[in-house]
């Protein structure tokens, strides 16, 4: 009877990035983020082989199983079975954090809040994918108006001396007010610290739609938002818990992890 341990994969094509994810047991053999290509089959297939690149493996071929999740899981060519990217995400959380009960995913288009179970499993969930605001998306259109990069919008706030107010809901309009705000000649820290005052109240918003149980952690891009994640603390009285891995690659994790269980389960367990 083989005791091998499979390779298995998770493969998540959001909006904005394409991620890729090598599992052995519980070891991460390797991973890849990288921007959308035109179709979403594309994207998977050039993060799968980055991956794989990554893994030092020989071939796709090793690998037993693979889980699709994301906006493009219905499209990626080799997934042996798709699953919802907020299932993935809390499985994900759970692996790296079992004590985890709270995770906030801020991806490129839509941002959501998934309470976890002491098993792993998502018992509840809010998601705001009728607007932009609070996405990767916003932010990268604040950034242009700003003409600085995502990294460089966090590392500004930080330096602000006082949050500009930025009141619109809307991206469109917010993007009027930031254009207003450097028109008047306020500092462009100020504005950064804005910006992410403003969509840390609309996300605590969402939390507290949830409820905050256990610990919190933020996955997605934004994750790497400093000045995003201090904002967000400060609204919800709470601090926010590393998950000790790119915040990117969650959801490829959780897809891996239930990729592994799949795997276990056609070769008997064994």
């Amino acid at each position: 009877m083989s005791s091998r341990v499979l390779i298995v994969a998770g493969c998540d094509v959001g909006s904005t990035t394409g991620k890729a994810l090598l599992l052995r047991g519980e070891e991460i053999l390797g991973y890849s983020i990288i921007p959308c290509a035109v179709r979403p089959e594309l994207t998977a297939e050039q993060a799968l082989e980055l991956a794989v690149r990554e893994a030092g493996l020989g071939s796709q071929k090793e690998i037993a199983y693979v889980v699709g999740t994301g906006y493009g899981r219905v499209r990626i060519p080799f997934a042996d079975e798709n699953v919802s990217e907020i299932t993935c995400h809390g499985v994900g959380a759970f692996f790296l954090r079992p004590s985890e009960r709270t995770l906030i995913d801020i991806g490129g288009q839509d941002c959501k809040v998934i309470r976890i179970s002491s098993q792993g499993r998502v018992v509840d969930f809010a998601m705001n994918d009728k607007c932009a605001a609070g996405t990767g998306r916003f932010f990268e259109a604040m950034s242009r108006v700003l003409e600085v990069s995502l990294e460089e919008l966090s590392l500004l706030s930080l330096r602000a001396f006082r949050a500009a107010q930025i009141t619109s809901q809307c991206s469109v309009f917010a993007e009027s007010e930031v254009i207003t705000l450097l028109n008047e000649g306020v500092d462009i820290a100020d504005i950064a610290a804005g910006i992410n005052e403003a969509i840390a109240s609309r996300l605590a918003a969402l939390v507290r739609k949830v409820g905050v149980e256990g610990r919190l952690s933020v996955s997605g891009g934004c994750a790497k938002n400093q000045g995003l994640i201090m904002a967000l603390e400060r609204k919800l009285g709470v601090e926010t818990e590393e998950l000790g891995v790119d915040p990117q690659i969650v959801g490829a994790l959780g897809a891996a992890v239930i990729a592994g269980r799949r795997a276990g389960e056609d070769s008997g367990g064994r």
